[in-house]
């Protein structure tokens, strides 16, 4: 893999949305809350995965106290299946961990079943559903956890 991490920036978020609007389509993140994520800097935890100058992944945490939620993580299609996802999930479970929190959760499209399963595969367990969560489309989501003791599988 000739992907490195970085923090991502300002000027990553063009790019980020490019692939945004591509895996996420209507559910897609606007620019202003790409923003609004990046200025929180004593709680947020963004990286870009690129690849010379091309950012073929993103991911973002979200850290307060003793908890943590991974606010998005996606990889572009082309690129994905080749261990880019969970190099960016370790990564942030890494910062979890450095900030002392006890478990992370998250919440995934009921029909993602390549991400729930790649959560799963790192100790996240199921532990409930937010019905029509993602707007505009109305799919459910699968709320997961994973407690900081959990261990994980690669």
């Amino acid at each position: 893999m000739s992907v490195t991490l970085r923090t991502m920036r300002w000027w990553d978020i063009e790019p980020v949305l490019r692939l945004e609007r591509v895996l996420f389509v209507e559910d897609a993140w606007s620019d202003t809350m790409f923003w609004s994520e990046l200025a929180e800097r004593e709680s947020r935890h963004y990286i870009v995965a690129v690849d010379g100058d091309d950012v073929v992944g993103y991911a973002g945490l979200c850290a307060y106290a003793a908890e943590a939620y991974v606010q998005t993580i996606a990889v572009d299609p082309a690129r994905q299946a080749q261990g880019i996802g969970t190099t960016l999930l370790t990564t942030l479970l890494d910062e979890s961990r450095q900030r002392g929190c006890a478990h992370v959760d998250l919440e995934v499209r009921a029909d993602n079943n390549g991400a729930i399963a790649l959560y799963e595969r790192h100790g996240f367990r199921r532990i409930g559903v937010r019905r029509r969560y993602y707007q505009p489309s109305g799919t459910d989501a699968v709320v997961m956890r994973r407690d900081a003791t959990a261990g994980e599988r690669r």
